[in-house]
């Protein structure tokens, strides 16, 4: 091999041609690598030839063309559509199905003619349905979803075509239970505040329920007031068909906090976190989260959370026209409205008596008499036991009474008391010692799930 010697350096013949046709390139990268080399780094400049001397050549080949397989033009791909709505009371056949995008005269001749569909569908309010349409939009199924239960079980309706045909049939499957958190600040009212934050009214309810013997929520709330809440939601194929029980929730009212959760004391094998899904067949109670039972021996309002018309003082009579001691309370409420005993006793009188109208008389223990008066409805008998928060009648508006209502009073040696205060001063009952281990864990969960309800502030979170 010929070699060429350059600066001391030995070279092929054919590198010392190359080197000599590109000298200025050569010295340019040395001179770059001299100059990034005192600084630690260094641009590198390809010692490659330069593509614009590289030979150029064409190349020809045939490219075989994709076998494709075979394709029926005849059959079209089967798309299937879904919508979800809820039925209403003013629903006709027609009406329903076109909300679910459908348009399908056969289904709904079938809806008018299947006993199932005009009983479960037409006319109810806040069923649950989903339909599957194709998509020439006529009906290819139809799932109606509902629970009126406490058993932990929905019912289903399925419509499913079959040809030029339709069958339905009724299913029962079993409720899932989600635990939902939510937190609001009170502006003017309970019911303003859960709607603001997207909380059912059914929950609302349950709070004030819950915490009735320690806040007057019809005196005593304030503008800033705010609280925490975690509940269940009970879903049917992953649709919420209606609120639960309330697990657990805190409510601070005039800078005082009051918490409460739901505990039922366990049967052999059942752990705390069974507790917790709130089964609505479980026997148990709210309690505070160090063990006392927030279940009093007499509740503070005969009728669930409803506005006091007339409270426990003096007032102009509607009726006598003149200033009397009004030694009871009257409780707005629709005429039909549930009236319900609060505590446990015997019914001593049912029946009607001078402005009372419509009356029942209930005898507790400790002497104590409970009285409600104005019933459109008796459903309770002079002798019949009763316990607390039974329907013993129906509110109306019999005697003398200028507009349905509730007269209710509480009578402790023959002498009326405020309801609202007689109720906070009854007695509670503590978790038996047997069920304090369990019910310290479920108190420990407690406290972090109202924690991160209250982190929400008006929001609520799955």
């Amino acid at each position: 091999m010929n070699q060429f010697i350059v600066n001391g350096q030995v070279f092929s013949n054919a590198a010392a041609r190359w080197l000599t046709q590109h000298h200025k390139r050569v010295a340019a990268t040395v001179a770059a690598l001299l100059l990034g080399g005192g600084g630690g780094a260094f641009a590198v400049a390809s010692l490659a030839p330069d593509a614009a001397d590289l030979p150029v050549r064409e190349m020809i080949e045939s490219v075989q063309p994709l076998v494709m397989t075979d394709y029926n033009h005849d059959v079209s791909p089967v798309f299937v559509l879904y919508r979800t709505d809820t039925t209403r009371t003013n629903d006709t056949a027609d009406t329903l199905l076109k909300r679910l995008g459908v348009d399908d005269a056969e289904a709904a001749a079938f809806l008018r003619s299947d006993s199932n569909a005009r009983q479960i569908l037409l006319g109810r309010n806040g069923r649950q349905v989903t339909a599957e349409a194709l998509v020439d939009q006529r009906l290819s199924k139809l799932t109606a979803r509902w629970s009126a239960d406490t058993e932990g079980q929905f019912q289903r309706l399925v419509i499913e075509r079959n040809g030029n045909n339709f069958t339905s049939h009724l299913e029962t499957a079993a409720l899932r239970a989600s635990s939902q958190l939510a937190s609001g600040t009170i502006q003017s009212t309970l019911f303003a505040a859960t709607d603001e934050a997207k909380i059912p009214d059914a929950v609302a309810v349950q709070l004030a329920e819950i915490f009735s013997g320690d806040i007057d929520f019809r005196r005593s709330l304030r503008k800033g007031d705010r609280f925490s809440v975690v509940y269940e939601t009970l879903e049917g194929d992953s649709e919420p068909l209606r609120t639960g029980r309330v697990l657990s929730a805190e409510f601070v009212n005039a800078g005082k906090a009051f918490q409460a959760m739901w505990f039922a004391e366990p049967a052999a094998g059942q752990t705390a976190e069974r507790l917790q899904v709130g089964q609505s067949n479980s026997k148990g109670g709210y309690y505070t989260l160090d063990g006392q039972s927030m279940r009093r021996a007499f509740l503070s309002s005969p009728v669930e959370f409803s506005r006091v018309s007339s409270g426990f003082s003096m007032r102009f009579h509607p009726i006598l026209k003149q200033m009397r001691a009004h030694l009871g309370t009257d409780f707005a409420a629709t005429t039909g409205t549930p009236a319900r005993t609060v505590g446990d006793g015997v019914v001593t009188f049912s029946g009607v008596q001078n402005g009372y109208g419509n009356v029942v008389f209930i005898k507790h223990r400790g002497n104590t008499e409970t009285v409600y008066a104005h019933l459109s409805k008796l459903l309770v008998r002079r002798g019949d036991t009763v316990s607390q928060g039974q329907t013993i009648g129906l509110v109306g508006s019999t005697g003398w009474a200028t507009g349905p209502h509730l007269h209710f009073e509480v009578r402790a040696n023959g002498v009326q008391h405020d309801p609202m205060k007689f109720a906070q001063q009854s007695e509670t009952i503590p978790v038996a010692a047997s069920a304090k281990p369990v019910f310290e864990r479920v108190a420990q969960q407690t406290k972090i799930a109202l924690a991160a309800a209250a982190s929400l502030r008006g929001t609520s979170a799955q």
